[in-house]
């Protein structure tokens, strides 16, 4: 028999409580956090949809795990099963521990980087643009055409536009730090991107002798759709495909935050010796000594065993479907999505559902304040807060999407919590003509949706 209900293919052993808020105090919290979800208390949401990074719940395999980590300062034997593992699955070298994705960012961006210097993605994610603008350097996107469409269907809205890479690649011969393809393209949506597309990008660096660097961050999760929808790809394993996209590569960063399963840690996977020497020596400066590079022996131990756990063909298909789930709901309810759903997200497309809002009033950081009053749901904007800038005059250059993130963090939520979250943006759809923009009052120079100030529009 085939079922249709989704169910969690794990037990739940342990519980965290909710503390359940009023639409009055939320009100009060959102003003009180200058209507910035991330300056909000973690105490005071309902459903943290914000990111589905280090928020997973551990296994009993991965908490048993950690009771067995070595905290040796250096030669830990949890970084020798750390390093065993990202080994095998990368076909890498040369493993450089770090404590998140970021920092593995900051090294190997930090070492190509500098003024003058170019990084092409299919889409850059806000740390890592952070991280390669910090330098001097220049961040580009070249998306596929069909990404920029948030309601047109197309198996993998991820990829990179190859033709385009080629010719950036002649126009800035020389000058070109690294190309980075994201998996799956998260500020594109949480779009997958296809192993034909990797190959293409791959023969097109080696034609112009270029460095390509995988984010893989979500790496299993692309590796889901390359299996379900490209050809060929039905009798591979799930961590074959993902064998063959690192294969393609000169190198992989990783937020081991995602797809492996845990609350902190990520690495720098790397095939050449003079670039992983060079990003050795900027790890022990900054983050501490290459056996552990400011993770402790039980994350080490919790990372080797999640990049087991994450490739688990059942534990994918509940991760895929559930969230697949969300979005046929929110869909049918009239909701703009970005289509088809992806995997680790579901993205409302606020530009359509706030149309009277425009990109300047930051129609996507409405929609936010809108589902945490309503229903204490913290979400995020990728729109014009996060990536949009300004003009030589002062004006905004907006974002080319204003979308809003539903991040599901892993095996955290169960059903209830996801049929609460349809109910509440069934409530969104009724006042949505309603909502009010915002204008910035403070913010940083760089990353500034993290800590900057806003306040409702008259």
């Amino acid at each position: 028999m085939q079922h249709k209900t989704i169910i969690e293919p794990f037990r739940i052993k342990s519980v965290e409580p909710i503390s359940v808020s009023t639409e009055a105090e939320r009100t009060q919290y959102l003003k009180d956090a200058h209507y910035n979800p991330f300056l909000l208390r973690s105490d005071n949401v309902v459903i943290d949809f914000m990111t589905d990074s280090g928020t997973s719940a551990m296994s009993a395999k991965q908490w048993a795990g950690m009771m067995e980590g070595d905290e040796a300062y250096a030669g830990s034997r949890s970084w020798l099963r750390m390093e065993a593992e990202v080994r095998d699955l990368t076909g890498m070298p040369h493993i450089l521990p770090t404590h998140q994705g970021r920092a593995a960012e900051r090294i190997i961006y930090g070492h190509l980087g500098g003024p003058g210097k170019i990084f092409i993605s299919n889409t850059h994610f806000d740390t890592t643009r952070a991280n390669i603008e910090f330098s001097g350097a220049t961040a580009i996107d070249i998306p596929i055409a069909e990404n920029k469409d948030t309601a047109l269907q197309h198996p993998f809205k991820g990829n990179m536009d190859v033709g385009e890479l080629d010719r950036l690649l002649k126009e800035h011969k020389g000058n070109v730090g690294a190309v980075i393809l994201t998996v799956t393209n998260n500020s594109g949506g949480g779009q997958p991107v296809s192993l034909a597309n990797a190959e293409g990008v791959s023969a097109i660096c080696k034609l112009h002798g270029v460095l390509f660097l995988l984010d893989c961050c979500r790496i299993s999760e692309n590796s889901w759709f390359i299996k379900h929808r490209e050809n060929g790809m039905e009798e591979l394993s799930y961590r074959e495909i993902a064998q063959r996209m690192f294969a393609l590569t000169d190198g992989a960063v990783m937020s081991a935050k995602k797809d492996a399963l845990v609350n902190m840690g990520g690495f720098l996977a790397l095939k050449d010796e003079a670039l992983a020497e060079a990003c050795i020596n900027l790890l022990i400066i900054t983050e501490g000594f290459a056996t552990y590079g400011g993770l402790a022996g039980r994350d080490m131990e919790a990372i080797a065993i999640g990049l087991r756990e994450i490739f688990d063909p059942s534990y994918l298909d509940y991760r895929i479907k559930s969230t697949l789930f969300l979005g046929k709901k929110l869909h049918e309810l009239g909701v703009p999505l970005m289509l088809p759903i992806g995997g680790h997200a579901v993205y409302v497309d606020a530009k359509k559902l706030h149309p009277h809002i425009p990109p300047h009033a930051y129609p996507g950081q409405a929609l936010v304040g809108e589902l945490y009053i309503l229903g204490g749901i913290r979400t995020v904007e990728i729109g014009s807060v996060m990536f949009g800038t300004y003009n030589a005059d002062g004006t905004l250059k907006p974002a080319p999407m204003e979308l809003v993130r539903l991040a599901i963090p892993r095996r955290v939520y169960t059903q209830s919590h996801i049929e609460y979250v349809i109910e509440t943006f069934a409530e969104i759809m009724k006042r949505c003509e309603q909502v009010r923009g915002l204008r910035i009052t403070k913010e940083p120079k760089f990353l500034r949706h993290f800590t900057a100030h806003f306040e409702p529009l008259k």
